[in-house]
């Protein structure tokens, strides 16, 4: 079974208000996030995360269905993502319905 450990956050350009990646973890094929965003509701949240291979290819998206203005930072889990066993690390991004997909990658050491 795949365990994750934190490894870094790669930082890229600020977005105002764009969401962060607090926290990863992974157990088997599950991916739990932790996110946080300052959702103003309808108008502006959180309302994705993805997990990407070191070569940017998609391993898996979240799609967050409501904003979560009084819950921050909030923790979601996505099942069945398929982690080759040859990598050593993945990373995570995050996306809101205003800025879109943040150039900030999460970088998640992976070990046995």
């Amino acid at each position: 079974m795949r365990h994750a450990f934190v490894f870094a956050l790669l930082a890229g350009p600020v977005l105002a208000d764009a969401p962060v990646v607090e926290e990863v973890s992974i157990d088997g094929d599950r991916v739990s996030v932790t996110l946080s965003h300052p959702d103003t509701g309808w108008d502006h949240y959180a309302d994705g995360w993805e997990v990407l291979d070191a070569d940017g290819n998609s391993l898996g998206i979240r799609e967050l269905a409501h904003p979560h203005v009084n819950e921050q930072p909030f923790t979601r889990s996505l099942g069945g993502v398929q982690i080759p066993e040859s990598a050593t690390s993945v990373f995570v991004r995050a996306r809101c319905n205003v800025d879109g997909w943040s150039e900030d990658l999460f970088e998640v050491a992976l070990t046995e």
